[in-house]
């Protein structure tokens, strides 16, 4: 029979295993390697793996050209499915409606895709062919 402390949610929970409990990154070492890059701040701090958090705490989250900001409203050591992810965290307004701008915008300019200006001539063929065989 489990203690009457496992059935509770912590008090505070490590940064970096909450953003990976609340599906931010895949892993808790991509969690620690953001922190510790710069890429996420609390509290418009700095922030560390072992910082804890608590509920009310807000993140600011760089991830893949992306900058969310979101509040935390739940906490858990634990990572489930994505469903139960969501409901540890609210996202501002002002960060989805940036996000989507951003997003729409790269679609529009074709940012997504990172074309060629013109066809590789013969020489370039080539070129791409050693690289290939060096692999």
């Amino acid at each position: 029979m489990p203690a009457m402390n496992d059935l509770r949610e912590p008090a505070e929970v490590r940064a970096d295993v909450w953003l990976w409990a609340a599906r931010f990154f895949k892993t808790r070492s991509l969690a620690k390697q953001a922190i510790e890059g710069g890429r996420v701040e609390l509290n418009d701090a700095g922030c560390k793996p072992a910082r804890m958090l608590r509920v009310g705490d807000r993140l600011t989250i760089g991830r893949a050209g992306e900058r969310l900001e979101v509040h935390v409203l739940g906490l858990s050591g634990k990572r489930g499915p994505a469903s139960e992810a969501q409901q540890l965290y609210r996202e501002t307004d002002a960060s989805r409606v940036a996000r989507e701008t951003l997003r729409e915008e790269r679609r529009l300019t074709g940012a997504a895709f990172d074309h060629p200006l013109k066809r590789p001539d013969k020489q370039a063929r080539r070129q791409l062919r050693q690289i290939k065989d060096l692999r």
